[in-house]
């Protein structure tokens, strides 16, 4: 198979930076796959790694050849990393990121019609190049959010970087993207590390972790997960995480006056109702 592109620039090489340049590299999609960052630790171990083909710690040296330039950082770093690229780089340089609230990027990218924002709906709550496999979107979806001036020759080439990975591409508006994922993302992070965080100054904390069981681990996992990343997700998406929370906020105080009032058949029929909901969820997802 010939190389799609010549150079692919990945700024910000951490877990999906670096799964997404193992599964570029192992299906031999680019010729040369370089990454971009301000300290050359975890770029000095991509190298080592056989992640990246090679790092600079200079911008313009970095994007100088580069077809597609994927943004990596934080949410709300990669808006500010997105601004400075567009001004770096001419519009035949398709620029695209992989930040999980797109709102915040379609204003800093002011229309240019060479960005195709984009997210791909997996990872682990392990960060950092070290945790990359080239395996981590397949069989998982990838949801890219062009505007009506994004350019279909731009939008066509990141949908066809993603399928390379084995991902499935899917679009949608930006709006309905974050609402989405404020509710099935943002929203459980948030009720991880608040749980984590309410039991940890409890009295009773040495033995609540001491004897908490599958459940707990089950549901908390996400609770390891990068803060710095969920701190800026939090902010670039508060609008919808705030809807999200109060909404999940009201029918959490419909379910302790339940409890309150030993309420059986309202506890039954959440219950009942959560219950389905889930099992027809593992369905789809199996079929």
């Amino acid at each position: 198979m010939s190389a799609r592109v010549d150079k692919v620039l990945i700024i910000g090489l951490g877990l999906i930076g670096g799964s997404l340049a193992r599964a570029l590299k192992k299906r031999g999609w680019a010729d040369q796959l370089v990454a971009y960052g301000h300290r050359d630790v975890s770029l000095k171990k991509g190298v080592e790694l056989g992640v990246i083909d090679s790092y600079t710690l200079d911008l313009e040296e970095a994007l100088s050849g580069a077809d597609v330039v994927v943004i990596g950082a934080p949410t709300l770093k990669a808006a500010e990393i997105l601004e400075d690229v567009l001004q770096r780089v001419d519009e035949s340089t398709v620029v695209t990121d992989v930040a999980s609230v797109k709102n915040n990027l379609l204003r800093a990218a002011a229309g240019a019609p060479n960005f195709v924002p984009g997210h791909p709906i997996a990872g682990s709550e392990q960060s950092g190049v070290e945790a990359s496999r080239a395996e981590l979107f397949v069989d998982h979806r990838v949801i890219l959010t062009p505007s009506e001036l994004t350019n279909p020759d731009a939008t066509a080439l990141v949908q066809d970087m993603w399928l390379c990975t084995g991902a499935e591409v899917v679009r949608m508006g930006v709006r309905e993207h974050d609402a989405i994922l404020a509710a099935t993302s943002h929203l459980p992070h948030v009720l991880a590390y608040a749980l984590v965080d309410a039991l940890s100054r409890s009295e009773l904390s040495e033995d609540i972790f001491r004897f908490a069981a599958g459940g707990f681990r089950d549901f908390t996992r996400i609770a390891s997960s990068d803060p710095v990343m969920w701190r800026d997700i939090s902010i670039a998406n508060r609008d919808e995480l705030l809807l999200a929370i109060d909404s999940f906020s009201s029918h959490l105080a419909d379910l302790r006056t339940a409890v309150a009032a030993s309420d059986a058949a309202a506890l039954h029929e959440t219950f009942a109702a959560a219950k389905a909901a889930r099992d027809a969820f593992a369905i789809k997802k199996n079929q």
